[in-house]
């Protein structure tokens, strides 16, 4: 081994035989080896390591003495170090995504493919293998970005911070995790940071668009084709997951995958290998799954348009990204960050800055789009402003596209109505009647103002879009389309 310090591992299984063969595959990798049969026999080898400890404990799920999450709980209560990988039965999801919730890096299943094995480990110690195809640039975003995109994650609010501390934890194992948001939330930016934060973030990172990419052409984009496969295939092909090799496999809007697409997924996932269209062997492939989605997946697993199995191997780990609306207090930083980065992305120097009335304004929009609409909107006022700083009339909103936040917002507070003179108002006759009347007019004009978008129409009402579909429902109001 080229390392000063060579890797000790312990494997923890009760069969002795497959104790061997793991033992004798890692001691050919150039690894040094401890086993043990039970947990109470694990536990006492790690005391007995003290601080020093193992680069990596190999545990089967079941023992003796208990289950291999024991030992993970254990290891976790006494603040231990050490990285875990758990060896499953075939055919128990439960137990793998139990054990990645206890925090184990990685998860096999029996009988353990020994050239697997061996990737997974490398992996785990960082040493994966060279990556066996480059990243197609076509059809896959794998430019790395200059700022970190951990920093890219602009925001001092509570939500926002704690996605930064997610982001960290989740990065240190491969298990799956589901970014959840708003569409132009910054879903896919949490989902590099996530890579860029990992063991594999010196591997590809490939962003796949998934309701992008016509039906008819999914199995080979994904999967990849051989010679001949099709008319027109004149030549091998790699697919995205091949592309991802030793790094990260981004699948952005996975909602948008039709069943019979979700099914193939399903197995790739299963049983990490894949088997591009007109070849009749699989193929390992050692690539971490983020997946992202604005849509409800829960509901969509109800409404059985989203596989329940798949829906229970993406959702190990789940990441929500908040809407900008609901995290305003960042609007100033975002501004700063984002102004500063297409100045110079543009060669704008100096940078101009953005003056306080069109703060001001900005701060009481709603900002149905998110951050993607702020960015649009600020590329845009960049171009127009032509000077030292952008200002109210650069950004191009009108007066009526203004709405409140509500009383949780800080700044630029709307001046209060002034109160009817309610001595000159005739009692009715059936209050709850006429309290509903008014309620129903006024959430038909936020409606009709904001194109009946129900998102953001709630907001305007400082209502969430639960609260604004029961109100809906409860009066009647009925909405012609379905893009709130």
């Amino acid at each position: 081994m080229s390392n000063a310090v060579t890797p000790r591992l312990l494997v923890v299984d009760d069969e002795p035989d497959l104790r061997t063969l793991y033992e004798l595959t890692l001691l050919r990798e150039g690894y040094d080896m401890a086993s043990a049969g039970s947990v109470e026999e694990a536990w006492a080898l790690l005391q007995e390591r003290g601080s020093a400890g193992f680069q990596l404990v190999i545990t089967d799920m079941r023992l003796p003495d208990g289950t291999g999450l024991d030992l993970l709980r254990r290891m976790d209560e006494a603040g231990r170090r050490e990285k875990t990988m758990v060896i499953t039965a075939y055919g128990s999801p439960e137990n793998a995504v139990e054990a990645l919730k206890a925090g184990a890096y990685d998860y096999l299943t029996k009988p353990v493919d020994l050239r697997q094995f061996r990737a997974v480990v490398a992996s785990a110690l960082g040493r994966a293998p060279a990556p066996l195809a480059p990243p197609r640039e076509p059809s896959a975003r794998a430019a790395a970005p200059q700022r970190s995109a951990l920093d890219r994650i602009v925001g001092d609010s509570g939500a926002m911070q704690q996605v930064r501390v997610l982001v960290e934890k989740v990065a240190r194992s491969m298990a799956p995790v589901l970014v959840a948001g708003e569409s132009g939330t910054g879903k896919e930016l949490v989902a590099r940071a996530i890579h860029d934060c990992s063991p594999r973030g010196a591997g590809p990172f490939v962003a796949v668009n998934c309701g992008a990419i016509p039906e008819a052409l999914l199995e080979a984009e994904f999967f990849g084709y051989r010679k001949g496969a099709f008319t027109g295939a004149q030549e091998d092909r790699e697919g995205f997951f091949q592309a991802a090799q030793g790094g990260t496999l981004f699948l952005d809007e996975i909602g948008d995958l039709p069943l019979a697409m979700q099914s193939k997924l399903l197995r790739v996932i299963q049983e990490r290998a894949v088997r591009p269209v007109g070849a009749v062997t699989e193929a390992p492939v050692n690539v971490r799954i983020v997946s992202a989605t604005h849509r409800d997946l829960g509901a969509e697993v109800q409404a059985v348009r989203f596989r329940q199995d798949l829906f229970y191997r993406l959702n190990v780990i789940r990441i929500t990204v908040p809407p900008l609306r609901e995290r305003i207090a960042d609007l100033p930083a975002l501004c700063a960050d984002i102004i500063e980065r297409i100045a110079r992305e543009a060669g704008v120097l100096p940078v101009p800055a953005l003056a306080p009335d069109a703060l001001q304004h900005l701060l009481r929009y709603s900002f149905p789009g998110n951050v993607r609409e702020l960015e649009n909107l600020l590329h845009r006022a960049l171009a127009l402003s032509g000077g030292p700083t952008i200002g109210r009339d650069d950004l191009g909103l009108p007066d009526e596209a203004m709405l409140e936040h509500g009383p949780e917002s800080h700044f630029a507070p709307l001046q209060a109505a002034p109160e009817p003179a309610l001595e000159n108002v005739e009692l009715p006759d059936d209050l709850a009647a006429y309290l509903d009347a008014v309620e129903r007019e006024i959430l038909e004009r936020a409606l009709e103002r904001h194109r009946y978008n129900r998102t953001a129409a709630g907001a305007s009402l400082g209502l969430s879009l639960r609260q604004m579909r029961y109100r809906m429902a409860r009066l009647g109001v009925g909405v012609s389309d379905d893009n709130g």
